[in-house]
């Protein structure tokens, strides 16, 4: 069975406020509704192992979010994750990380994660990310010393969405800007469409409503 890693923030708020925050569920649950729709396995794994904080699970008319949140063996997982340090990277066929303002706080700088991905891509492995997401490719430099992010084009969660969304205060850092300094070249459509990226072996998606697309762009790029 092919099988996929998701790594997911520790982090369990927006920043450093007290607002509840993590991986932002519908991200995560979309993307794992279509893995399993595939017979696609996966495995979810944090810094820290254990039980991870998600937000967004109450979301109305989203059936997907509900049913894959109502699954104990996904909630198992959620509840129990893997520590990111301990994992065999060479596992797994993919790697994607789902968004939520969490992981801004971890693994937009964590080394460890950073350099297993960096292993992922180069052994030919596949790297997607949504919304938040990509801020987990901003450490990852390859064996050559160059940044995975230097000759790829790839999107993520913009400046007018952070403004809309009224987070642009509170988050750490502003991804877009981020992500642009980095990459070679950030592109972007209207704030909450759909827009997805794929650049040889990376995917990016803009914000939740890209998930699905997300998802649909990986298990095609796994079957290949």
């Amino acid at each position: 069975m092919k099988k996929v890693l998701i790594p997911v923030t520790n982090h369990p708020t927006l920043g450093s406020t007290e607002q509840p925050n993590g991986t932002y569920a519908p991200e995560l649950t979309h993307v794992v509704a279509i893995l399993n729709a595939h017979n696609i396995g996966f495995d979810i794994a944090s810094l820290a192992g254990g039980e991870v904080p998600l937000y967004g699970t109450d979301i109305e008319d989203d059936q997907v979010n509900s049913d894959v949140l109502s699954n104990p063996d996904f909630m198992d997982k959620v509840n129990n994750t893997q520590v990111i340090s301990k994992l065999d990277i060479e596992s797994y066929d993919a790697i994607f990380y789902p968004g939520g303002f969490g992981l801004l706080n971890d693994l937009a700088e964590d080394k460890v994660m950073a350099s297993l991905a960096a292993k992922h891509y180069e052994s030919g492995g596949i790297i997607a990310a949504v919304c938040h997401g990509p801020a987990a490719l901003l450490p990852i430099t390859l064996s050559s010393g160059e940044l995975l992010l230097a000759d790829k084009k790839v999107t993520s969660f913009t400046r007018e969405e952070e403004v809309d969304f009224g987070t642009i205060e509170d988050i750490p850092f502003l991804l877009e800007e981020s992500l642009t300094r980095k990459a070679a070249q950030f592109n972007k459509v209207q704030p909450w469409q759909s827009f997805v990226i794929e650049d040889d072996r990376l995917i990016t998606g803009q914000n939740p409503a890209s998930a699905h697309a997300v998802g649909e762009l990986l298990v095609s790029k796994i079957a290949r």
